[in-house]
């Protein structure tokens, strides 16, 4: 049996885990019943082998859990519309009921894509346009580009930092990274080859190092040295050829965290402690019933008993 290399999200009252071309979404209804909902998703890297390239292969995956991302915490988000207004609700109903099931289809994809879309140049224009612009403004002061770059990448950290910092104030939010615990708290467990159970999850550590805050982290580092290379002399085509490169730093990224994640080695220990730090700030601690949700989301895509069996039988490869 091969090694699975589990990865999920947190969303609205519940945890997304997926396992290779498949992944489950568990909420925590309104009810107190916890719905589970399973989706077969071919990734572009199942279906083609070019998309399976060092690199290239990062820069797909980060644009496929945007993407999952969005429909799942969308899904999770429909079991709490009750709260909305009532004549707000009345609306989207005949709005809907107007609709095909086709119509509805196009009309759910063009607004996952008009979500996606907007994240994208949101976290562009927040974490990479915004420091440049002040970047820009300390460089009449400074004439030293490699000091410039580096000055740049702090303020760039301090921007992501402060915004994380933020939005951990608001009462949802909060409730979002404490089910992020659960979900590391559960992949740790399974991968120690402990059973699943809330009580045993409970003991395991809320940080991992495949955690997308520390994707995002690495992301900062990595630009900081990239950008130190870049020599144009203008402002705007500095600025054009660092949009060029973010897939190139995001493929770079996503390569460093999977080694880390294979890894328990010492340097990589080192290495990944910074991403690990951050996500003090984006994982609580769950309590019980949030570690079931996490669980039963597992169980959806993975038969955890027969994997830890074999874990200990010795019959996993990597």
């Amino acid at each position: 049996m091969k090694r699975v290399r589990i990865g999920g999200q947190a969303v609205m009252e519940g945890v997304m885990m997926k396992n290779g071309d498949r992944y489950a979404v568990a909420v925590r209804k309104p009810d107190k019943d916890i719905d589970v909902k399973v989706v077969d998703y071919v990734s572009m890297g199942s279906r083609h082998a070019f998309f399976r390239i060092p690199i290239i292969r990062g820069v797909v995956n980060f644009i496929e859990s945007l993407v999952i991302g969005v429909k799942t915490l969308t899904y999770s988000a429909s079991f709490y519309e009750d709260d909305e207004p009532e004549s707000n609700a009345k609306a989207d109903k005949g709005k809907k009921k107007e609709r095909t099931p086709e119509q509805q289809k196009r009309a759910d994809d063009a607004a996952m894509f008009g979500t996606v879309a907007f994240s994208l140049v949101f976290a562009i224009a927040l974490f990479m346009m915004l420091p440049a612009f002040i970047g820009e403004l300390i460089d009449k002061v400074i004439d030293n580009r490699i000091l410039m770059s580096l000055i740049e990448g702090i303020i760039r950290l301090a921007i992501f930092l402060g915004y994380v910092a933020l939005i951990s104030l608001m009462k949802d939010i909060q409730r979002v990274f404490m089910y992020h615990g659960a979900e590391h708290k559960t992949i740790n467990c399974l991968e120690a080859g402990v059973p699943l159970t809330p009580e045993n999850v409970k003991k395991y550590s809320r940080y991992h190092k495949r955690c997308g805050t520390s994707f995002l982290f690495i992301v900062m580092i990595i630009s900081i040295i990239v950008f130190m290379f870049i020599t144009a002399d203008t402002a705007w085509l500095r600025l054009i050829i660092r949009l060029l490169l973010i897939p190139v730093i995001a493929g770079i990224s996503y390569e460093f965290i999977m080694f880390a994640g294979r890894s328990d080695s010492a340097i990589s220990n080192i290495l990944s402690a910074p991403g690990k730090w951050v996500q003090r700030l984006t994982t609580r601690e769950p309590d019980l019933d949030m570690i079931e949700v996490a669980i039963a989301s597992v169980e959806a895509v993975l038969d955890w008993r027969e994997y830890e069996d074999a874990m200990h039988r010795g019959e996993i490869d990597d």
